[in-house]
């Protein structure tokens, strides 16, 4: 996947002095912003933390957002070996947050899933930041408040995220992606 820092197709036309101030303008916010969505996402971490470590619960989050995985995906797409990923869905399954199953499109790879449990605890995290995130923008003027879902949505296409319904969308997007970065494309 094409690194967050790396210049992509809206980075071919020249920036003029005025651009660049109101970049750096605008990327300050953005780094204000970020911090308030990091509070609150170490927040709602703190809430589940006597329950599961932070990897345990990105991969629950994983599993969440991508349905159920092999332990290679799971691995792959949190960039730790796979013996990690092993020992962190061992105790998981455990703790009962994940379940185990035959994946019926290949009966030599076991899938990961959420048990009832786990969806509960995704679930409670995420109201937590919802909730969060609701009260921060409940004390912003109405315009702007508004303004902020395009905007937001935007920057993270910009990122290269996708929609939790959007799963075939990433490998089209990750195709595309490296296209772009081959020399001379």
């Amino acid at each position: 996947m094409k690194p967050l820092n790396s210049p992509g197709p809206a980075d071919k036309t020249p920036a003029t002095v005025d651009d660049a101030a109101e970049s750096a303008s605008d990327i300050d916010a953005a780094m204000r912003a970020a911090r308030v969505f990091l509070a609150v996402i170490a927040q709602s971490v703190a809430e589940v933390e006597h329950q599961v470590t932070s990897p345990q619960l990105r991969v629950l989050v994983l599993i969440a957002t991508r349905g159920p995985q092999n332990l290679g995906a799971v691995a792959a797409d949190l960039g730790v070996h796979p013996s990690n990923a092993t020992r962190t869905c061992d105790r998981l399954v455990a703790a009962g947050l994940l379940d185990r199953r035959d994946n019926p499109a290949d009966r030599r790879y076991l899938l990961l899933a959420l048990s009832t449990q786990g969806k509960a605890l995704v679930d409670r995290v995420m109201e937590h930041r919802r909730g969060a995130i609701a009260a921060v923008m409940n004390r912003m003027p109405t315009a702007l408040r508004h303004s902020m879902g395009p905007v937001l949505d935007a920057f993270a296409e910009a990122a290269g995220d996708v929609a939790n319904d959007d799963r075939f969308a990433l490998a089209l997007k990750e195709d595309t992606l490296r296209e772009q970065s081959r020399p001379g494309i």
